[in-house]
């Protein structure tokens, strides 16, 4: 057995060591490096967990590229139409990355009820609309069928359900307006089939979902026009790089635009919680680190008398050194085992049982999102203990400046 971690390993384990003066002080340390991983392990879960949601949360109602006329910019409606005869659709076959692509339309309306009323924009979705998103978003009801003849079936959210009391298979009037303002408003009375929560609020109490066989027959378009084309891909971290290869795969005459310019105030405010993190894993391995450097100081004051003998027996001071750094390694896995153990605990209650809610007014989710994956719970246990040690590397220098003589006279 190695000589230096035998005698780190008797001093371990020797009751001493444990009833000792400086054990109290190797206690903090411990929980030092415990509650460092336990807060590095949160702030990084919640971290990527909330940018995610949000980010999955847009996209399901825009895809990660849209397609669309330059002149519907910054207009709730789809103004003029675009046909569905185009290279790209229905299969993005230049561009890998796209796994679909899907035609809808927009229109804004009003519900009128006997009491009250509510501008909304429908959204028109065909059969090629794909439900991923919105099957995790329904809490109640169904979703509807497109596939078939033109449906007044609607898909309603439940901030627009309980601002106007509304709920399953109520039927809702919605108006509107036509291009020549002097006649009356078109009506079409939609039958809600199901209700939404995506959590999103600012999407939530706009968007009502239904046929777009309606929007086309209310702007007079042809079953082969549709507002815009929404396409999917299947790496998000890639969505610079597709997403200039989709808009040279497009026709002059449109704009292929990433959800993140589209939506830029979202997306930039998700950007601040990586320096976030980085500020929190920062200040937490600094403060694990300066606890065992206290603690580990308190070790080599209280074994001087150790060092001493060892020295005079001709031990090197390498070697010595190598002795308590063996001991503060042992210190700072004790610490990063119990913060993983607590640490993981509380993000798979939370993940499973939602305990922590948000605001959704602010942070567009209902509860704290955690994201659980074992690469960077590995990395950041490395990180953690090879940064400690590294930080310790330097006061443990302080062994070659002991005396042998002062030190086995040191009481």
């Amino acid at each position: 057995m190695n000589f230096e971690f035998f005698i780190a390993k008797r001093i371990i384990d020797s009751k001493a060591y444990k009833s000792s003066i400086s054990a109290p002080i190797i206690k903090i340390g411990i929980v030092a490096i415990a509650l460092g991983i336990i807060v590095m392990m949160i702030a990084i879960a919640t971290g990527i967990g909330l940018q995610q949601k949000i980010r999955e949360k847009v996209i399901a109602f825009n895809g990660h590229s849209i397609i669309q006329n330059y002149d519907n910019n910054n207009s709730q409606e789809s103004i003029r139409p675009i046909s569905t005869n185009q290279d790209f659709y229905p299969t993005f076959k230049n561009v890998p990355e796209v796994t679909h692509i899907q035609g809808t339309a927009t229109k804004s309306g009003i519900i009128r009820l006997e009491n009250d009323f509510e501008y909304v924009v429908i959204k028109g979705v065909g059969a090629d609309y794909d439900w991923q998103y919105f099957e995790t978003f329904l809490i109640d009801g169904r979703l509807p069928d497109y596939t078939k003849d033109i449906s007044t079936d609607v898909l309603i959210s439940q901030y627009l359900a309980n601002r106007l009391q509304l709920k399953l298979n109520d039927r809702i009037n919605t108006y509107f307006l036509r291009e020549d303002t002097t006649k009356p408003p078109r009506v079409i009375t939609y039958n809600i089939v199901g209700v939404y929560n995506s959590g999103l609020q600012e999407m939530d109490q706009l968007y009502m979902i239904g046929d777009i066989k309606q929007i086309q027959r209310l702007n007079k378009w042809e079953d082969d026009q549709v507002g815009r084309f929404e396409v999917f891909i299947d790496d998000y971290n890639t969505l610079e790089a597709t997403g200039d290869a989709i808009f040279k795969e497009v026709p002059s005459t449109l704009n292929a635009k990433t959800v993140d310019k589209e939506y830029p105030f979202i997306f930039e405010w998700i950007k601040i919680f990586d320096n976030n993190i980085y500020a929190i894993i920062g200040i937490m391995i600094l403060v694990a680190g300066i606890n065992m450097i206290t603690a580990l100081l308190v070790l080599i004051l209280e074994r001087t008398q150790m060092i001493g003998i060892l020295k005079a027996l001709g031990s090197a001071n390498n070697s010595i050194r190598k002795i308590f750094l063996y001991n503060a390694a042992y210190l700072i896995l004790k610490g990063l085992f119990w913060g993983n153990v607590i640490g993981l605990s509380l993000l798979l209650l939370q993940k499973y049982f939602g305990l922590f809610p948000l605001d959704p007014k602010t942070y567009h989710v209902s509860a704290v999102p955690v994201y659980i994956n074992i690469g960077y719970i590995i990395a950041l246990n490395i990180g953690t203990f090879i940064l400690c040690l590294l930080m310790l590397l330097v006061p443990s220098y302080i062994i070659s400046k002991i005396s042998p003589v002062k030190a086995i006279r040191f009481d």
